[in-house]
């Protein structure tokens, strides 16, 4: 597809340029018979590349392959692997480039875990220290009583959960 719009683009550069020479061989201007003449001819010779690209396409869309040489198969089949290469490569930069972001993702992620356990972690002895405040160490049994337990223990394990749970208070 891409040698298609290529050569469709070099075709019209390739029209302008016989067209400006023609302009510059012939120093005076021409006449209107002969311009009109000059681009018949042109869009003639453009009916036909179209036609050819047409054809070209089709070919690579493996339709009216009966009439072709091995020779021309073999040309056929080349192309269409270096079309498939540029396209395998251009996928795996993709996923290169997909699998990169993913892993760049993955370590914010990690880091705001990291961060969010250290919280939990200050909470809890924040809580601690709040609950000696107003119970003292005189009355250690009802303190324990209104604890929130939190499970700390391994802050680098991703796996493991945070286990939060509120108690109530005992009957005295």
């Amino acid at each position: 597809m891409l040698l298609y719009y290529f050569f469709v683009l070099d075709s019209m550069s390739t029209v302008v340029e016989r067209y400006k020479k023609l302009k510059e061989e012939q120093y005076q201007l021409l006449n209107p018979a002969s311009e009109v003449k000059f681009w018949q001819m042109e869009a003639a010779r453009l009916r036909q590349q179209l036609q050819h690209l047409h054809e070209c396409h089709r070919q690579l869309m493996g339709q009216e392959l009966s009439g072709l040489s091995v020779k021309e198969l073999q040309n056929l089949e080349k192309q269409l692997e270096m079309s498939l290469k540029g396209i395998r490569v251009k996928k795996d930069q993709i996923l290169i480039d997909e699998i990169r972001d993913l892993n760049r993702k993955g370590a914010l992620m990690h880091q705001e875990n990291r961060e969010l356990y250290k919280k939990v972690d200050l909470t809890g002895h924040e809580n601690t220290e709040l609950q000696y405040k107003v119970y003292g160490a005189r009355d250690v049994t009802r303190a324990n009583s209104c604890h929130m337990s939190y499970n700390t223990s391994d802050v680098h394990d991703l796996h493991s959960p945070i286990n939060l749970q509120l108690s109530q208070p005992q009957p005295e």
